[in-house]
């Protein structure tokens, strides 16, 4: 995958196996979708101790602390929406393309949670490509 974002994200050197694409990214690494606002990673252990550094904390809805790394990368321990086993998550994703990905199933139960506009959007698309 050649997108600026990926290409980014994987020049940080996170350790495998500590992180994993969550959100929309595994569906722009799959190729079902050309843009991403950001890249969002759920991350544990040494990765998120390494996005701690070199990102600038926020804390986002629910007193979630995230890591902003670089120009759109969103690296957290947790997440907003829903209540993410983040340990299963990263235990159970798939390698696509050299990036860690969460799986689609857990991707359609997040966008499901969230319910955004661009989550019914990007819901449509992964019924289309399923």
């Amino acid at each position: 995958m050649t997108h600026p974002l990926v290409v980014e994200l994987l020049d940080l050197d996170l350790p495998i196996g500590d992180w994993a694409l969550f959100g929309s990214g595994p569906l722009l690494i799959r190729g079902w979708i050309d843009e991403v606002g950001d890249l969002d990673v759920i991350s544990r252990g040494v990765a998120w101790e390494k996005a701690r550094q070199m990102g600038h904390l926020e804390t986002v809805a629910g007193g979630i602390e995230i890591a902003v790394v670089g120009s759109h990368i969103t690296i957290g321990s947790s997440w907003a929406y829903g209540d993410p086993d983040v340990e299963h998550l990263i235990d159970t994703s798939e390698m696509i393309d050299g990036v860690p990905c969460v799986t689609i199933d857990h991707v359609v139960a997040y966008k499901r949670i969230a319910d955004r506009p661009k989550d019914r959007a990007h819901l449509a698309v992964i019924e289309a490509n399923s």
